[in-house]
């Protein structure tokens, strides 16, 4: 199977003096999806930053075997998607369609082809019945998928994730979990919702002071109450309910 991201030794300090990254190193083939959890102040944002080139520490990051440098941005970018935990960071055009047709346009498709991208990637998201409205009229759950459109209309192989359900009613998370479910690209998702990373992931990795302390089946990390009580973090109810009934 093709390795679809690597890191290797990565090191981010902010200007503020706080080491984010201290060393951080792990592969991810094509297909996988891989839940990254940890306790605040880990480290997943910082790290995720890093996988299309938004910032750059000490170390190296390569997609599809090609280190991401400033030189190739537009072409990782164009592989790894990345959709922000709040999508208003991420939709600032007057319509849905002109949001997600901003990407194609900009990799320098005609009109006709950015709208058709853009049309196909909100019937992906159920989005496309909102195309001509103001993404600021949509509910949080509609401007989740709208952002995920943004990127998708892109066409990545890689889609990366950070807090994907936060602030979501029971509905619109079971609605977005489905989604991504659905998507066949290799997936990278940041959460604190562990019942969303056991749902959604065969593969966990746990981050906590800038580093990796443990990655493996999801199943096997996310029922090991040590490792998850050492690190601020708490076993599932659903695999603890199911430890209960053996």
């Amino acid at each position: 199977m093709r390795e679809a991201i690597r890191v290797e030794n990565l090191h981010y300090r902010y200007p503020d003096g706080i080491e984010a990254l201290k060393g951080v190193s792990f592969s991810i083939a094509e297909g996988e999806s891989v839940a990254i959890i940890g306790p605040n102040g880990a480290g997943k944002t910082t790290l995720l930053l890093h996988l299309n080139g938004i910032l750059s520490g000490e170390g190296k990051v390569f997609v599809f075997g090609e280190e991401v440098t400033k030189r190739n941005l537009p072409k990782v970018r164009q592989l790894v998607g990345l959709v922000f935990q709040d999508p208003d960071d991420q939709l600032f055009m007057p319509t849905v369609l002109e949001d997600v047709a901003f990407g194609p346009l900009n990799l320098g498709l005609s009109q006709d082809e950015a709208i058709k991208q853009a049309i196909e990637a909100l019937e992906t998201v159920g989005m496309a019945h909102a195309f001509n409205r103001s993404p600021h009229q949509l509910s949080l759950g509609e401007r989740k998928r709208v952002a995920i459109a943004t990127v998708l209309s892109m066409q990545p192989k890689i889609l990366v994730l950070d807090e994907p359900t936060a602030n979501l009613d029971p509905r619109s998370r079971r609605q977005l979990l489905n989604l991504l479910k659905q998507l066949n690209v290799t997936k990278i998702v940041a959460t604190h919702d562990l019942e969303a990373a056991l749902n959604l992931c065969e593969r966990v990795m746990v981050m906590d002071e800038g580093q990796i302390v443990a990655d493996g089946d999801a199943q096997s990390i996310l029922s090991n109450s040590n490792l998850m009580e050492t690190h601020g973090l708490e076993v599932p109810a659903s695999l603890l309910l199911s430890q209960i009934h053996r």
